[in-house]
């Protein structure tokens, strides 16, 4: 059935054929004959909104808490996490490069319309539990910066539905560059903050390398799972399958298809490097400010409070800082809320074929978002120790919904009908199961631990 127009109905349902992110899918032109830096420009871009949800601030206190606790020994862990998430966002890269859809929609046309509901109502959940990460975060920055209240802070983020409408009209290439800066003011406030706790260099590095105790220690295993556990968000891989397309690439040309895959992975591997570095930042400083001081570190407020307390933190401590975590905080959280919009776009009309204008679909699942926010804040009001509670429950479902998007994503990238010359090689697609079946185990271990402490 067509798509009717958007001036008289609210919504309409969209053929299969429909193409990922239609208003921006290859909207971006590629030069034919320009040189290698000039074509990685063009195609630099869709990996740094892929990054940002690496480092939303659903993984700060994970990561801080991990220094804090184990000094620089977890270094080790952000690394192999990085590397898995190199290769899986390689791989949904690669996919809707090659077949020119994105994961949601692939995985609904090889099911039936009932199981495409149920796949789309687990992974609207694990969205909105991203959301929940982001409207926290940037609740508790107003809070900080501004002395908003939360609750008043909470009902502003939710507005951030006419910020988006604006940038999409503002073209995909402002998009990123918007997000591309937010990410900056995170790299460059962690990196100075980090450079002022005066590290010791030789430890941090030898952090990087696997230490046994990390198996050996329960409670470092445990904060080492939840790190590796919470690095894969479901959300990520269907908004990689999609972005990767809104560069114009003829498929029928075998040679235009395997450039824009070469350009798209190298552009995906430098931004999860950043990645990588801002969560290195994060476990470092936790590790140079807080370790052996038996700190509460257990929420945003608290690492807030401990940057200006010298007591804590010695000589360096100054309100500046306390305010610059603030707005790394702010800037992470709405850096995410954009990528977390596209990717509600992406399931809604991949699974159910479900096409509403944006500010709808936005304005919908930020709803359903900020309600249990909203509610947890005006119960618990001044407690926002109980608000950040719901941090823990959220990881609880993005944990429940990444099976249904990590399992689709080897089977569809393994399948040589689908991907053609393209398809895993023999040591991708083995690697990729053995990290899926970790995933997984890692997950519903973490579901267990989390479900024994809460009840």
């Amino acid at each position: 059935m067509p798509e009717s127009d958007g001036k008289h109905k609210l919504f309409s349902i969209s053929d299969s054929g429909s193409k990922s992110l239609d208003e921006i899918n290859g909207s971006i032109q590629v030069p034919e004959n320009a040189g290698f830096w000039r074509k990685l420009f063009t195609y630099t871009g869709p990996g740094i909104l892929i990054a940002v949800g690496y480092m939303d601030p659903g993984n700060w206190i994970t990561s801080i808490a991990g220094g804090a606790s184990f000094k620089y020994t977890l270094l080790s862990v952000v690394l192999l996490s990085s590397l898995i998430a190199m290769l899986l966002q390689a791989m949904a890269a690669r996919m809707g490069i090659v077949t020119g859809k994105d994961l949601a929609q692939l995985t609904r046309d090889r099911t039936s319309k009932k199981v495409g509901f149920m796949l789309w109502v687990v992974t609207e959940l694990a969205i909105m539990a991203t959301d929940v990460a982001e409207i926290i975060g940037s609740g508790i920055a107003l809070e900080l910066l501004f002395k908003i209240p939360l609750i008043v802070g909470i009902l502003i983020t939710s507005l951030d539905v006419l910020l988006l409408l604006l940038l999409m009209k503002l073209g995909f290439r402002k998009i990123e560059a918007i997000v591309a800066t937010l990410v900056a003011v995170i790299l460059l406030v962690f990196s100075y903050e980090v450079a002022l706790s005066n590290p010791n260099i030789k430890e941090l590095l030898a952090g990087y390398i696997p230490a046994p105790q990390i198996v050996t220690n329960k409670s470092m295993l445990y904060l080492a799972l939840g790190i590796v556990g919470a690095t894969v968000m479901p959300h990520d891989l269907y908004l990689g399958s999609s972005i990767s397309q809104t560069r114009a690439v003829d498929r029928r040309d075998h040679k235009a298809v395997k450039e824009a895959i070469r350009f798209t992975t190298i552009d995906s591997n430098v931004q999860l490097t950043l990645a990588f570095v801002v969560n290195s930042l994060l476990l470092v400083l936790g590790a140079a400010l807080f370790f052996g001081t038996n700190s509460s570190l257990g929420r945003f407020v608290d690492l807030f409070n401990a940057l200006s307390n010298s007591q804590i933190v010695g000589a360096i401590a100054s309100p500046i800082l306390s305010m610059l975590f603030a707005v790394a905080l702010l800037a992470s959280g709405q850096s995410s809320t954009i990528t977390g919009t596209l990717s509600g776009q992406i399931i809604m009309e991949g699974f159910i074929h479900l096409r509403m204008p944006l500010w709808a679909q936005r304005l919908i699942t930020r709803l359903m978002s900020v309600l249990p926010v909203l509610i947890f804040a005006i119960y618990y009001k001044g407690n926002e120790a109980k608000i950040e509670n719901l941090l823990t429950f959220s990881q609880v479902f993005l944990s429940v919904a990444l099976p249904f998007a990590i399992i689709p994503l080897v089977l569809f990238t393994s399948d040589k009908k689908l991907m053609g010359p393209f398809v895993n090689r023999a040591w991708v697609k083995y690697t990729a199961w053995f990290i899926t079946v970790v995933l997984i185990g890692l997950n519903v271990y973490l579901i267990i631990q989390t479900l024994q402490t809460v009840l």
